[in-house]
């Protein structure tokens, strides 16, 4: 194989795997595993709309970013002067709320696997987050510890979703209750903002720009990447939530009192875990969300850093400096204000009410031949992001209430 070719590869593979260990992170799990204990086998429509609404969003952000040779808050100036700056600001806010959860998460993990004290994790988190960024070959090592921890996820989740035995029958019902949508807005909307909000759609994106993968040419390769990041993320996605839901019934009864433990545990996916598993599950969801967070912290550092680096010459001078100092202070925040759980859900919640307005300055840039020159942007793609753009919208001012709730 030509070694152009086989880097190429490799490199698409780790910004699939960036974007999906970015969504695979502890706010992932412990949002999957809360709406699944508050909201039973009816979830699941929740989450096949999320898949497919994910896969529409980052196959026309990364087709866009991909085309255009330029990152997304440029892309974003061109559409509107100032817009770009805006969504800098409001990406690595909320890429600055999850990564302090992505630290608490890795802390968690630590908690769950060998017991160690949250506040100590956190720091043995952030210090793993700045050794992978400051090794000489940062970005390579960034692209292969994602594709291993991505492998360590699909196993551990996947192990449990068998031994848990959900009710498949329920699960195949509950596609169908569409009656039930309105009760989870902000499930759908905290689970959207979790799979592609915020820097988690530009994270791969952003790295192919990084690898010199870019235009027209390109684009193919950059939509299969697009499936594989997704298609990897949806389909953790869908075990976790069988996990969790075998764990919330015998049989076909709901076992009210295991999803109250779930709901109301610090760590609601490892709780989900021990009563599957026992012992053994709860160190093996450990290792998950330890592997989820390590990945997670590194993902949304340089994402988020990605785009302040627009701000300024001096930020784009020292990114790797402005990388390491986003990991320290998240650490620091971490270790200050603590509640993990509820900071990943929180965060997840916020980075959904982002989605529209990228997503939807990615559409516009789509039909402007001086941000895409000669490049016709499917009319189908078009046309399934502005229904993205509308949905999320509509879920996010409807979740709104119970968003605010979260922070009481």
């Amino acid at each position: 194989m030509d070694p152009n070719k086989k880097n190429n590869v490799s490199v698409l593979l780790g910004a699939a795997f960036l974007m999906a260990t970015s969504a695979i992170g502890p706010g992932f799990l412990t949002q999957t595993s809360k709406f699944t204990a508050t909201h039973g086998a009816a979830l699941i429509l929740v989450i096949l709309m999320v898949i497919i609404m994910d896969i529409t969003a980052q196959m026309n952000i990364w087709s866009i970013v991909g085309v255009s040779g330029m990152r997304a808050q440029d892309v974003a100036n061109k559409v509107l002067p100032g817009l770009g700056y805006f969504l800098a600001i409001i990406v690595a806010i909320g890429g600055l709320a999850f990564n302090v959860g992505n630290v608490g998460g890795v802390a968690l993990g630590f908690n769950a696997m060998i017991g160690l004290n949250e506040r100590t994790g956190a720091i043995i988190a952030g210090i793993l987050g700045i050794f992978i960024f400051s090794n000489k070959n940062a970005k390579t090592l960034m692209d292969k510890v994602a594709t291993v921890l991505a492998a360590l996820i699909l196993f551990s989740v996947a192990y449990v979703a068998v031994i848990s035995q959900p009710p498949l029958g329920e699960v195949a019902s509950g596609v169908t209750k569409f009656n039930e949508l309105p009760d989870m807005f902000t499930a759908l909307t905290t689970i959207l903002g979790g799979s592609c909000g915020g820097y988690i759609a530009f994270s791969g994106a952003h790295r192919l720009l990084d690898a010199g993968i870019s235009g027209k040419d390109n684009v193919g390769q950059i939509r299969t990447s697009v499936i594989t990041g997704c298609g990897s993320s949806g389909i953790v996605r869908i075990l976790l939530f069988l996990a969790v839901l075998g764990t919330c019934t015998i049989g076909t009864q709901w076992n009210a009192e295991n999803a109250t433990m779930i709901i109301n545990a610090g760590n609601p996916a490892a709780e989900a875990f021990r009563l599957s598993a026992g012992n053994l599950g709860y160190r093996l969801f450990g290792l998950c969300l330890f592997s989820a967070g390590v990945s997670s912290v590194v993902g949304a550092a340089f994402t988020s850093v990605s785009f302040l680096k627009t701000l300024h010459p001096f930020i784009a001078k020292h990114e790797a400096k402005f990388v390491v100092g986003f990991i320290t202070f998240s650490t620091v925040m971490m270790v200050v204000v603590g509640s993990a759980a509820q900071l990943l859900i929180i965060a997840g919640a916020v980075n959904g009410l982002i989605l529209p307005i990228a997503l939807g300055s990615m559409l516009l840039a789509s039909r402007n031949k001086k941000i895409v020159g000669d490049y016709k942007h499917p009319t189908i793609l078009l046309i399934l992001g502005i229904i993205v753009v509308a949905i999320s919208a509509y879920s996010g001012i409807k979740a709104l209430p119970g968003i605010l709730d979260l922070f009481r």
